[in-house]
């Protein structure tokens, strides 16, 4: 499995914006981060697995929706986020 509840805990209680948070942008695009590094390495090894690239690559469109999202509506929380995940090198 590629995220454990535990892993998702930690990162729901790292990016969570207040208290009961666990489905504010912040932490939608920390899971999905997490689970496309996942699936990268996967695909390191295993080139033909087009099911799981398929995969992939919806998920890189969500999370692209949700940072535009996020961009638009506070810039700041955008630009927090995007250092705190050491995205957009």
């Amino acid at each position: 499995m590629a995220l454990t509840q535990e892993r998702k805990n930690e990162l729901i209680n790292e990016y969570k914006v207040h208290d009961t948070d666990t489905g504010s942008p912040e932490v939608q695009i920390a899971i999905l981060t997490e689970k496309i590094n996942y699936l990268n390495n996967h695909l390191r090894t295993h080139k033909k697995d087009h099911h799981s690239r398929r995969g992939l690559l919806k998920m890189v469109g969500q999370r692209r929706n949700l940072l535009t999202y996020l961009r638009e509506n506070d810039i700041q929380r955008y630009r927090v986020l995007i250092d705190k995940l050491g995205l957009r090198r």
